[in-house]
């Protein structure tokens, strides 16, 4: 298996070097970028996406529609675009840059890239990677907050962006 290389950065999204996926994620909280996509429908409900029980961070739990790492040597978009195909098998959207901010956890430290976009076209999960994807009004969001049907980082994500949007 080939080992993947992402980006360290500084908090300016600056590369500065260069880890493993397994230095990044084994408590070093190497700095390193990620990407995600919010997906809204027309009426305002946002689709979350169900981590695959395959994963080894948050199996099983519902979070952003679209969230991976940047590669080393990758640029932003390229990894958004890239993310956005493999998980759900979409092309054509148009993303808009919501905002950037740190995620802490036990095991990692990431620059997360947040996007927004608007988009009602049809979906092919990758089985691989997620357990399947829908729509929830926010108001339902807000319900299961602090139930632990949620990842950590798309509660804390929600907050910042929804409470930025308000």
């Amino acid at each position: 298996m080939k080992t993947e290389f992402f980006p360290l950065v500084n908090e300016a999204g600056e590369t500065i070097g260069r880890a493993s996926r397994a230095e990044c994620h084994n408590g070093s909280k190497l700095l390193h970028p990620v990407v995600h996509l919010h997906i809204f429908n027309h009426q305002g409900d946002l689709l979350l996406q169900k981590r695959s029980m395959k994963k080894d961070i948050q199996p099983g739990k519902w979070d952003t529609a679209v969230g991976g790492h940047i590669d080393y040597g990758e640029s932003v978009e390229d990894a958004l675009r890239r993310e956005v195909r493999e998980e759900l098998g979409i092309t054509g959207f148009v993303p808009e840059l919501w905002r950037t901010y740190i995620f802490e956890s036990a095991i990692e430290r990431e620059l997360v890239y947040s996007f927004r976009t608007v988009y009602e076209g049809e979906f092919h999960p990758d089985p691989e990677e997620l357990d399947g994807c829908r729509f929830w009004k926010i108001s339902e969001i807000h319900e299961a907050i602090g139930k632990g049907i949620l990842t950590p980082n798309f509660e804390k994500e929600f907050t910042l962006i929804m409470g930025s949007a308000r």
